[in-house]
């Protein structure tokens, strides 16, 4: 099995959680904040509706006993204040909750971005997601590093998001609302969580038959496990002697078409960059996790584990697949 660098050492990790209901950011909080008061509100307005439908039905509910039970009760046609309480309440209900809405998305998005923030470019792509760290010279795949912020000295993450093909909305609940990844649009969005730990999401946005496996894992590093990662990713790919033959394979085969190795003759763009794929938890965008066989079933079959991917079967025999499976393993 690949061994990946938060598969240990992290005692904070937060496994399976993807509710708005545990925010770690200030946009979440803020959006959690918000989501309480339209539910108080809302749960308000059912409570006395429904109590006062409640009391109509029992109280003057059809009695046998009642002398006029045969006959229609007095009708009331038209109550001015009745009308008018019922029209302006709810204007003055929709009123504030525009307020309050206005409030948070103004204080999300014009918010002072601090130097120490770091810089990420999203870019969506069917069926998976590209990270680009301009600064820092890193590309990666659908596992998402960033640095926890500490309130004191906010190193909060700015991610600034485009699509490759059609549209995607990128949606980590407890640490920001979803944001709309659209083709020849650039959208921003950050994010500060404040524990380190794993936060899941995944698109949230319709684009294809591969959508509810478009997933998403962000890692909140602390300082010295984000210098650790960066350092590691900025090495080229292994050069394992034992496995020179699963890298001729992959060389002379489609992959370089779609892939990129750093220190390879494969500078592929179109699919993930796989220089150190073997350090990820997952593949094929967090559908699976990272283990040889899986390696070895997606680059034979990739709808095995997503119908509709992109990527083609290879076609390889068993023995290049071998190869290739045991060069990727080593990619870490």
């Amino acid at each position: 099995m690949a061994i990946g660098i938060h598969d240990f050492a992290l005692p904070n990790v937060v496994h399976g959680k993807t509710s708005i209901f545990s925010p770690d950011a200030t946009p979440a909080h803020s959006i959690f904040s918000l989501s309480m008061l339209v539910l108080a509100i809302t749960l308000s307005i059912f409570l006395v509706v429904g109590g006062l439908l409640l009391y109509a039905i029992i109280r003057y509910r059809e009695r046998l006993s009642d002398p006029d039970a045969a006959y229609e009760p007095a009708q009331i046609y038209g109550s001015n204040q009745i009308e008018l309480s019922w029209t302006v309440i709810p204007i003055l209900i929709v009123v504030m909750l525009f307020l309050a809405t206005a409030r948070v998305i103004y204080s999300t998005e014009h918010a002072p971005k601090p130097p120490s923030a770091l810089d990420v470019t999203v870019i969506g792509h069917q069926f998976w997601w590209e990270f680009r760290y301009p600064k820092l010279g890193i590309t990666t795949a659908n596992e998402l590093h960033i640095l926890v912020s500490d309130p004191r000295h906010p190193t909060p993450t700015y991610l600034t998001m485009s699509s490759a093909d059609t549209n995607h909305s990128f949606w980590v609940p407890r640490l920001a609302g979803k944001m709309d990844v659209i083709p020849n649009r650039i959208n921003v969005m950050w994010v500060d969580p404040t524990t380190a730990g794993l936060y899941l999401g995944q698109c949230a946005q319709y684009c294809g038959t591969q959508h509810a496996k478009m997933l998403l894992r962000v890692y909140a590093d602390t300082p010295a496990e984000f210098v650790t990662w960066v350092a590691h990713q900025r090495q080229p790919a292994a050069q394992d002697s034992s496995v020179a033959e699963g890298r001729t394979v992959f060389e002379h085969n489609a992959c370089i078409s779609c892939h990129t190795i750093a220190g390879t003759v494969a500078t592929g763009r179109f699919g993930p960059n796989l220089t150190h794929v073997a350090s990820r938890s997952t593949i094929a965008s967090g559908s699976a996790p990272n283990t040889a066989a899986n390696i070895r079933t997606f680059v034979d079959n990739p709808a095995h584990f997503k119908p509709g991917a992109l990527m083609p079967p290879m076609h390889l025999n068993d023995h290049d697949l071998a190869a290739v499976t045991a060069y990727l393993t080593t990619l870490k």
